[in-house]
């Protein structure tokens, strides 16, 4: 055995082995010997990403791909790794590339898929998932991913038929019961109540059975109109799962007042950012109709939307250059003062090129960039912002009720009612400095104006983005674009007043909330 082929084999047994720190030793080390190999550069890349070193697994598996451009697991892993670093734009031109080369290998197609669905690329992350079932037919999770991109290109009937069989494959695959509850307004007729109340019985001690079929009853309940049943199954859903607890209060706290701070009410912000106009952001809290604003909208021609983009913090990030998170930085205002605006607004612009050729204006609906506001406004002088308002009330019983991304600390707080009311207070006052700091850049609308006062309050949307009227934004409901959200089916329908008011149904349990609220000053008039 040469010298050579004996590293290749203690590379290969690196990598079966999963250790990383070796694979990434010796494919340093073969590259030079092997120049014209693929498998080093892979494997490397492959060790990079598992380490979190995500620009030099991108660097190196870009490499693999160019040196085997017909490999699709190369392909796939360099999609993967992009869209890790949020460079989606280049993660779904790759993966592209690797779905036409036909891979067939389930554990790839699944990769593909989740590319995709990150993408925003909703249709190709169902051809992808179909495939993987079709390779895997008995694989419950296999049939609840391709359930969740049928859910989001509107696909009900079929997502159901997925999930039910995913169950049926698994009856422990519990958050495809949470799912399913999610799917439809449950009837008397048609529930899942008791065997969702059976499962919860026999997995007492399970916390992810008890987290996601409790939600799960909570929604069928409260569907029912049992509203004290359903407040209960929320509330024990939520103590079984593990979070910060009240170290992510103050965490959010403090980190709303380092905002204040860098963006102080009365300085003079010159707008020194990249030119261009077509990003709208619509920003809120979650849970507060920013997607119904979203449909109603790109029903406009002018409009696209697209969806949650993670783009602008990814980026802004990637402009600091920091290891911690930027808005946890306790140095954040002199942060602010370093950052190059126009190179963030223009790597922003950047990544979204993709999305503006789609129409004069794009939507970027990411509740929480109202964080960012103040960073926004900075890099992107001629962006428009619109923050819609809800009910004080309604808005954290929405969170309370609702189970949001775990591999985020950004909603932590929705894990304890009254977290949730501290977390509105701080948004709510976030959004009053914004108003100062910010003076006439952010635009703020109420829900309850949206449903009860439609086209007067789209008028003044349309006019603040400089668009003319279109009587296609009064019929949302026949938008017929993806929705990549819970409840899909509650946005695809006619505007509905019914959600306003709905924290009245739960009146008793929500007293401490309600007091908590006034005495921060965030209830709203006439709660």
């Amino acid at each position: 055995m040469t010298a050579l082929s004996e590293l290749q084999a203690r590379l290969i047994q690196a990598f079966n082995r999963h250790d990383w720190a070796v694979v990434k030793q010796l494919a340093l080390q073969l590259q030079p010997l092997a120049p014209t190999d693929a498998m080093a550069p892979f494997m490397g890349g492959v060790a990079h990403m598992q380490l979190q070193q995500l620009p030099e697994a991108a660097h190196l598996l870009g490499q693999a791909m160019q040196l085997e451009p017909a490999r699709a697991e190369y392909a796939v892993e360099y999609a993967k790794s992009l869209a890790l670093m949020r460079r989606m734009r280049e993660a779904q031109e790759i993966a592209q590339k690797a779905l036409a080369l036909g891979p067939v290998h389930p554990a790839t197609l699944n990769t593909l898929g989740v590319v995709f669905s990150q993408a925003h690329a909703h249709a190709l992350a169902v051809e992808a998932f179909r495939r993987q079932v079709a390779a895997l037919p008995n694989q419950a999770q296999a049939r609840f991913n391709l359930a969740y991109a049928l859910t989001v290109m509107g696909d009900e009937a079929e997502a159901e038929r997925e999930l039910e069989m995913c169950i049926r494959l698994d009856p422990r695959y519990w958050q495809a019961h949470w799912t399913l509850a999610q799917l439809r307004r449950q009837t008397p007729q048609s529930n899942h109540v008791e065997r969702l109340r059976t499962l919860l019985a026999q997995y007492p001690g399970q916390a992810a059975a008890q987290l996601y079929v409790n939600m799960a009853l909570g929604k069928e309940c409260d569907d029912l109109g049992d509203y004290p049943a359903a407040f209960e199954h929320y509330r024990r859903g939520k103590a079984a799962a593990s979070v910060a607890g009240k170290q992510s209060a103050q965490r959010d706290e403090a980190m709303f007042k380092r905002l204040m701070q860098s963006f102080p009410a009365g300085a003079e912000h010159i707008a020194d950012g990249a030119h261009g106009s077509a990003p709208i952001f619509i920003i809120g809290m979650p849970r507060s109709g920013t997607t119904l604003l979203d449909r109603i909208l790109s029903s406009h021609p002018a409009i696209y939307s697209a969806g949650e983009l993670q783009d602008f913090p990814a980026t802004l990030q990637r402009v600091y250059g920091g290891a911690t998170p930027i808005l946890l930085d306790p140095d954040l205002p002199a942060r602010v003062r370093q950052l190059d605006w126009t190179q963030l607004g223009e790597r922003y612009l950047d990544a979204t090129r993709a999305h503006a050729e789609q129409a004069a204006h794009f939507i970027d609906k990411l509740p929480h960039n109202f964080l960012y506001a103040g960073f926004i406004a900075r890099a992107l002088p001629g962006a428009k912002i619109i923050c819609l308002r809800r009910d004080a009330m309604d808005t954290c019983l929405g969170n309370f009720r609702h189970l949001f991304e775990r591999s985020t600390s950004y909603y932590d707080y929705s894990f304890d009612l009254l977290d949730t009311g501290r977390y509105y207070a701080g948004f709510d006052r976030l959004m009053a400095h914004w108003q100062q700091a910010l003076p006439g850049r952010v635009l703020e609308v109420a829900y309850e104006d949206l449903i009860d006062a439609q086209e007067a309050t789209i008028r003044t949307l349309l006019d603040f983005c400089g668009l003319p009227w279109d009587d296609a934004c009064l019929q949302s409901e026949r938008n017929a674009a993806p929705v990549n959200t819970p409840n899909a089916w509650q946005v695809r329908a006619p505007v509905y007043r019914t959600a306003i008011g709905r924290w009245r149904h739960y009146a008793p349990q929500l007293e401490e909330l309600r007091q908590l609220l006034a005495e921060q000053g965030a209830l709203s008039p006439g709660d």
